[in-house]
């Protein structure tokens, strides 16, 4: 007999985990399908740890304020998880910022969040920066949240969750979907049913939509590097720099490493097509663009950029302040097509298909987790 189910999540990332466990305590029974051999392996963890309060997007008021609308719910549910403890600033570069200080300050007071400009700082280059401002702006730490998850996964019985597991086929009969899930080198295929299912695979997003026979959503994707390291006298520190090819460098959660991007060195290779497709797929067989691997296990990911990336952020800081590299993570970053000018990261969750249901989150801020209680009907 087919198991049955309320929901089928496929995506074991914060997203779909935390789908499942609001599911749960409405009394849902879910299955969460993940393919990868653990829970939160890729942009789950692979990403700056801004719990973002709007500053990041000035030229998209939506991202900004749905960002500092979840970010009180989020600290408050999470606070043994939340870095508070560290001073935040945004700057403006001198050069080639698409954001003048008179428009980040007219920004800031539209949306009605707090930034003090900074007329002296000993730990800053003026000479390089035209306006610093005191913001307010946490860090959440992943892999903690990670573990936090895990732990309330395995104490709710009303959720099963698969791992190294794939679905292969879908099939909408009867009112409900038919799957056919696949575990990793073994032949035999699982076949389970359920009512209503939900997309959460991010950057897997149009494989999958492809597989419940839904039209893909025009995405572009890029293969991303996040540098970890530490800086002695910026320990207590994040900088920011607006808005353009900058970088910006913060406290990644509790764990005693900053944590480094830049717009020009972070994002490795490009691809303008709605399944992520890349030249390093063809140097190995594990990784395709409608069935992605982990980059950080690819012998073909790329070659860490993590030097530039730090004599990018260094000129923006005094002589005295010094950096140690640590190490990186490499994974699949995707966006809208249509935000690629605004750079705005909205969070969509839409119903693709009905009888039976078909969601697909895309988002890639975690304190949007929330938006799929609006979202799902049950």
């Amino acid at each position: 007999m087919r198991q049955h189910f309320d929901f089928a999540i496929i995506g074991g990332g914060i997203f779909g985990v935390y789908a499942a466990l609001y599911l749960a305590r409405h009394g849902q029974s879910v299955c969460l399908v993940e393919k990868e051999t653990a829970l939160f392996r890729k942009a789950s963890i692979v990403n700056q740890a801004r719990l973002h309060s709007g500053y990041h997007y000035p030229r998209s008021v939506a991202t900004a304020r749905m960002s500092d609308d979840n970010k009180a719910r989020f600290t408050a549910e999470h606070r043994d998880f939340i870095n508070a403890g560290f001073e935040k600033y945004y700057a403006i570069d001198r050069f080639g910022s698409f954001t003048d200080s008179q428009q980040f300050e007219r920004f800031c007071n539209f949306i009605n969040i707090p930034c003090e400009r900074i007329k002296t700082h000993p730990l800053f280059n003026f000479e390089r920066i035209e306006a610093l401002y005191k913001t307010e702006e946490y860090s959440f730490d992943p892999i903690l949240i990670a573990n936090f998850y895990r732990r309330r996964l395995e104490a709710e019985k009303k959720v099963t969750t698969m791992l190294q597991t794939a679905v292969i086929n879908a099939v909408a009969g009867n009112n409900r979907w038919e799957l056919s899930l696949q575990r990793k080198g073994e032949a035999e295929i699982i076949h389970i049913t359920a009512d209503q299912a939900i997309n959460a695979t991010y950057a897997g997003s149009n494989a999958v939509n492809a597989l419940f026979g839904v039209e893909d959503i025009p995405l572009m994707h890029e293969i991303s590097e996040m540098a970890f390291l530490t800086a002695p006298l910026l320990s207590n520190i994040g900088l920011t720099v607006m808005d353009g090819p900058f970088g910006s460098l913060m406290p990644y959660g509790l764990s005693g490493l900053l944590s480094l991007s830049s717009v020009i060195y972070t994002h490795h290779k490009v691809s303008y097509a709605n399944l992520p497709a890349f030249d390093c797929q063809g140097q190995q067989n594990t990784c395709r663009p409608d069935f992605l691997s982990d980059c950080n296990a690819c012998p073909a990911k790329p070659r860490s950029n993590y030097a530039k990336m730090i004599a990018q952020m260094r000129q923006y800081f005094s002589e005295e302040v010094t950096f140690h590299y640590f190490t990186s993570f490499f994974t699949i970053k995707s966006k809208l097509k249509a935000n690629h000018i605004d750079d705005g990261r909205p969070t969509e969750i839409s119903l693709l298909k009905e009888n039976p249901r078909f969601y697909c989150i895309f988002a890639g801020k975690i304190n949007s987790i929330y938006e799929i209680e609006k979202a799902i009907s049950f």
